[in-house]
C-alpha cells in the first residue's frame, strides 16, 4: 500500500486521492461515497448561501463519519460597471431571442464571497468540518487561523509560485497546485495573472520551492496520472472531471452524454459563462466570448447572464450554453460508482508504483 503524507495520515485517510469540490456538481453523496471508500470527499458551496451551504455540509455529515473538504470561493468583490453590463446584456439579446426569452435587465452579483463573509465563517467554525480549502485567493488572515486553531487542516489552490508562496505565508497547510488542464474555474487570485502553467511542470516547482505539502490537479483520470504526480513531487492528487459520471454526482444527463461523446475531446478556457476564466467543453457561450470585442464584465455578473440563457434554452431541450465543466482529460472519464472508481484508481496506482 502506498505510503501517505502525514497530513493526509492525520486524517485518518487511505489513499492519496481527493475528489474536487465542483460546486455545483458535488453532493453530499459523492463526497461521502468518496470519503467512506478511504479517499476525501469534498463539497463545493462558493455557489450557496449559509443556509444552503449548512444543509449541504450537515446533509453530508450525516452520511459519513469520515473527513471530507469544504471549499469556499474567495474572490475579491466584484465592481459594478452598468455599461459594461448592459453591452453585455445587449450582445446576448439576440441569443435569448432564439428561444422567444428576453435577456434580464440588469446583472445582480449571485454568489457572495467567502472573504469577509462572517456569517458564512461563524457557521463554518461551528460545524466544524475536518478540511476547508480555498479557491480563487485566500480569506482574511483571521479567519484562516480561526480555522488552523479549531483543528481544521486547510488547503488552497495555486496556479503559479507567487500564489503559492503567498499561501504558505499565510499558514495554510497544503497547496492544491492546478494545472491548465484542470476543468472547473481557474484558482487564480487574479485571473489576468494566469500564467497556465501545466501540473506537471507546477508541481515540481512548487515541490522544490515550497515547505507545504503539494496536491497535483488538472487531467488526472487514472492510477497511472496519479502514479506520475506522486513521482513528481505531488503529496496526493486532486481529481474532479474523473468524479462526474459517477451516478452520486449532479451532472444532468446531458452533461454526462456530453462527456461521453467525442465533444469531451474539445474543452477550452472561456470566461464568457462565469467572468472568470474556467476550462469546460466548448459550446455556444465559448464562441460568443472569443467574438466578442467589448470587455466581459466581472464575475460573477457573467454567470446571472449565463444562467438566465441557459434555463432559456434548456427549457425548449437545448444545452448548449450550459457550464459544462471538464478537464482536458475528459475523454477517459469512466462511468461507476464512487466508491467503486477510488478502489480502481488505488489498484491501478499499486499496480503502477510496484
Amino acid at each position: 500500500m502506498t505510503s501517505l503524507p502525514s497530513w493526509m495520515a492525520n486524517l485518518g485517510l487511505l489513499s492519496p486521492i481527493i475528489q474536487a469540490p465542483m460546486a455545483g456538481t458535488s453532493t453530499p453523496q459523492l463526497a461521502a461515497a468518496v470519503s467512506n471508500a478511504g479517499a476525501l470527499g469534498s463539497v463545493g458551496i462558493g455557489a450557496y448561501g449559509v443556509d444552503q451551504a449548512r444543509q449541504h455540509i450537515e446533509q453530508t455529515l450525516a452520511l459519513t463519519d469520515r473527513p471530507f473538504n469544504v471549499n469556499l470561493f474567495c474572490h475579491q468583490a466584484a465592481a459594478a460597471d452598468a455599461m459594461r453590463e448592459a453591452q453585455w446584456l445587449q450582445y446576448l439579446a439576440p441569443e435569448f431571442a432564439r428561444f422567444g426569452a428576453q435577456a434580464p435587465s440588469v446583472l445582480r452579483c449571485i454568489y457572495e464571497s467567502a472573504v469577509g463573509n462572517a456569517p458564512l465563517q461563524a457557521m463554518l467554525l461551528e460545524l466544524r468540518p475536518a478540511v476547508v480549502s480555498f479557491h480563487f485567493g485566500l480569506p482574511e488572515q483571521s479567519f484562516i487561523d480561526a480555522l488552523r486553531a479549531a483543528g481544521i487542516t486547510t488547503l488552497a489552490c495555486a496556479t503559479h509560485l507567487d500564489e503559492a508562496r503567498q499561501i504558505e505565508q499565510a499558514g495554510v497547510d497544503v497547496i492544491v497546485a492546478q494545472g491548465m488542464e484542470a476543468g472547473g474555474h481557474r484558482g487564480a487570485f487574479v485571473p489576468e495573472q494566469d500564467r497556465l502553467m501545466g501540473v506537471f511542470a507546477l508541481v515540481q516547482l512548487l515541490a522544490r520551492e515550497c515547505s507545504l505539502p503539494v496536491v497535483a490537479a488538472g487531467g488526472i483520470m487514472d492510477g497511472a496520472g496519479v502514479a506520475a504526480a506522486l513521482q513528481l513531487g505531488a503529496s496526493a492528487v486532486q481529481m474532479g472531471t474523473a468524479f462526474i459520471l459517477c451516478p452520486e454526482s449532479a451532472a444532468s444527463a446531458a452533461y454526462r452524454a456530453e462527456l461521453q461523446s467525442e465533444q469531451a475531446q474539445h474543452t477550452a478556457i472561456t470566461a464568457a459563462i462565469s467572468g472568470r476564466p474556467a476550462r469546460g467543453m466548448f459550446n455556444r457561450l465559448h464562441q460568443l466570448g472569443r467574438d466578442y470585442i467589448g470587455e466581459l464584465p466581472a464575475y460573477p455578473m457573467v454567470y446571472d447572464a449565463g444562467k438566465a440563457l441557459h434555463q432559456a434554452a434548456a427549457a425548449q431541450g437545448s444545452s448548449d450554453y450550459a457550464a459544462h465543466w471538464a478537464g482536458q482529460g475528459a475523454p477517459l472519464a469512466r462511468a461507476m460508482p464512487a466508491a467503486q472508481l477510488v478502489q480502481t484508481l488505488v489498484q491501478e496506482l499499486e499496480e503502477h508504483r510496484s
